[in-house]
């Protein structure tokens, strides 16, 4: 069974805190390498900036405008996930990648300001994701979720959920709300904690397992897709209501990235079939005082009503005959698109001003504009590589 090997819930181990003549990887050492190959790309919180881990350590990028940030070249191989903590000096990273001497069971808390790891968490099995906030760390294994108290590392949750071997697991972001939504114990199901609250909302997706979710900062929206990936649905985190379904195709598809926008206008959908969709959301979130309460701003202030958008996705000509035809006859289709290679994994999110911005794991970035009246294709504004694939 996966547990956490070093801390103990409620306490402190000393053994926790990450020494360079302990047992395991050593130290990293910083310094000049070969040639990189990309193994993961990540956004950080609020799609400000991505981080890319290589086999020789990781790069951080700045999106707008678009340049390498800094880097840390490792002797001892590389990290398959490198999570941001927004721009902070800490990141935590798990091993992976050719040729890697750190363990894919192991996540490191690095402090670049140091430049050491500050403490280590080690499981019994492999690491599928790492989520932080300012107050949290989340771990992310196959069939459970731990989740520590960042300041004093203590272990304050346990989740079970059915197998989860895309790491599935979404954090709020606003310190008046604490939510985390990940997979259900049943197919097709979304658990939400809502930890302020002590209330936990089961949401019933979709017929088939969960393959892409993401959450508003504020956790009181949830966006998801299925491995099916012809449908993306929109609810509510309170009490589970389905707001809206977009239609992203009707061929079954790989989905690789939902990215829902800061004002809740919009969502960008990334999938294996090389298209980036654009779908206009008639949900709309009115919030009270900034300050409020997490109480109060869950339960008064979330008025998600289903309104007319700037610009309408595109429906179907036949949808008068909705009660008769197939539902995607009636489904509302997306309304801008951006065409990429079908070659390998692109992951987009939202930019200023009706942008997009698209990373890929063949160490391309992309920035493209989106008319916000009339929809249609994207306009491309940039084209970089950042890192030869």
């Amino acid at each position: 069974m996966d547990s956490h090997t070093n801390l103990q819930p409620g306490g402190y181990d000393s053994r926790n805190t990450f020494i360079s003549n302990s047992r395991g990887p050593p130290e990293p050492e910083f310094g000049e390498s070969d040639e990189a190959e990309l193994v993961s790309v990540s956004w950080n919180q609020d799609y400000s900036c991505f981080a890319a881990g290589t086999s020789h350590g990781f790069r951080i990028y700045n999106c707008q405008p678009f340049k390498e940030t800094f880097r840390r070249e490792l002797k001892d191989g590389g990290f398959k996930i490198v999570e941001m903590l927004f721009r902070s000096n800490i990141l935590a990273l798990v091993g992976g990648g050719p040729n890697s001497q750190y363990p894919s069971n192991k996540v490191l808390i690095w402090d670049d300001h140091q430049s050491r790891c500050i403490s280590e968490f080690s499981f019994r099995s492999e690491i599928r994701a790492v989520k932080l906030r300012r107050d949290r760390i989340v771990v992310v294994l196959e069939h459970k979720i731990y989740v520590y108290n960042f300041l004093d590392l203590r272990l304050l949750h346990q989740i079970e959920n059915l197998a989860n071997p895309r790491g599935l697991c979404c954090l709020s972001h606003h310190m008046n709300t604490s939510v985390l939504a990940c997979p259900g114990i049943r197919r097709g199901q979304v658990r939400v904690e809502h930890f302020g609250l002590n209330m936990v909302q089961i949401i019933n997706a979709h017929d088939s397992n969960i393959a892409c979710m993401t959450m508003t900062l504020d956790g009181l929206l949830l966006a998801t897709a299925s491995t099916k990936g012809t449908l993306i649905r929109i609810f509510n985190t309170m009490d589970g209501t389905r707001l809206q379904e977009v239609r992203r195709g009707v061929d079954r598809a790989d989905i690789y990235s939902i990215a829902l926008s800061p004002n809740v206008q919009w969502l960008a959908v990334s999938s294996d079939k090389g298209t980036v969709h654009i779908f206009s959301l008639r949900v709309r979130v009115i919030r009270e005082d900034a300050n409020s309460t997490e109480h109060e701003t869950s339960s008064n202030s979330l008025q998600s009503l289903v309104s007319p958008a700037s610009g309408a996705n595109p429906g179907s000509s036949l949808s008068f005959l909705r009660g008769v035809l197939p539902k995607y006859f009636s489904s509302e289709w997306s309304f801008s698109q951006f065409h990429v290679p079908e070659v390998t994994q692109y992951f987009a999110a939202f930019g200023a001003q009706n942008t997009i911005a698209i990373i890929g794991m063949d160490g391309s970035f992309y920035r493209c504009n989106f008319d916000p009246v009339n929809g249609g294709e994207m306009t491309q504004l940039e084209h970089s590589r950042f890192l030869n694939s």
